[in-house]
């Protein structure tokens, strides 16, 4: 494999681009789907869909976005959980974890080095931040927001029921659809799905919403609807 990313990287010198055709030939056969374990590339205009990823055009990263600085092991562990602390914190261990898609024993050195501070949740999980961030007031509002497919926010806090009720996950993941679907949270919480149909926001809601909140529900679903006109 190190060989077939030796020959992709001095093929992308010379020509810039490649396609995902191209790169399995010179790679070989098998080679090239996992060539981005080995070499550090990026998609570049005009490049394919979802539905046409064959169109992608690759590029070497270091092309784009410089030559990277040489990290040692630990100090891309400190980097990578000071990066979701900073999106995500507070934050356990495991849920750190999670998101990267490693094991704990490898997350928490790395966390016991970078982390400042310290909360328990509700349930007695160990949250860790960073100092200095923002910690919003428990009495901070929580605003009315439409959230789509593939949403980091329900990801990430994969079991923070807080966020989204226990009973209400079978309603957004399944074998079926892996990627979610498109919720709204009233108050913080996912509270039902929306689509847009015929130029209007329809909403599934799994539970009544409170009259207070009930016009800012409907002043966003009309700001959707009018993103997608």
């Amino acid at each position: 494999m190190i060989v077939a990313a030796d020959l992709v990287r001095s093929a992308l010198r010379e020509c810039g681009t490649l396609t995902r055709k191209e790169i399995d030939a010179i790679a070989g056969q098998g080679a090239g789907s996992y060539i981005g374990l080995w070499l550090d590339l990026v998609r570049v205009p005009p490049s394919g869909t979802w539905e046409r990823r064959r169109a992608d055009l690759f590029a070497l990263a270091e092309s784009w976005v410089g030559p990277q600085p040489e990290f040692g092991v630990d100090d891309a562990l400190d980097q990578l959980v000071r990066h979701y602390l900073t999106g995500f914190g507070p934050a356990s261990v495991n849920e750190i974890a999670s998101f990267c898609g490693m094991n704990v024993r490898d997350i928490k050195p790395a966390a016991e080095r970078v982390t400042d501070r310290r909360f328990l949740a509700e349930d007695g999980t160990e949250l860790l931040d960073l100092d200095g961030l923002p910690l919003a007031d428990e009495d901070t509002p929580a605003p009315v927001r439409f959230i789509g497919n593939w949403e980091a926010l329900l990801l990430v806090h994969a079991r923070r029921s807080r966020l989204v009720l226990e009973e209400d996950r079978p309603r957004i993941f399944g074998i079926k659809m892996p990627q979610s679907l498109p919720t709204f949270l009233v108050d913080g919480q996912v509270t039902g799905t929306w689509k847009h149909v015929d130029g209007r926001i329809v909403l599934d809601e799994w539970r009544p919403i409170p009259v207070s909140l009930r016009r800012e529900l409907d002043d966003e679903a009309e700001r959707l609807a009018q993103f997608h006109r």
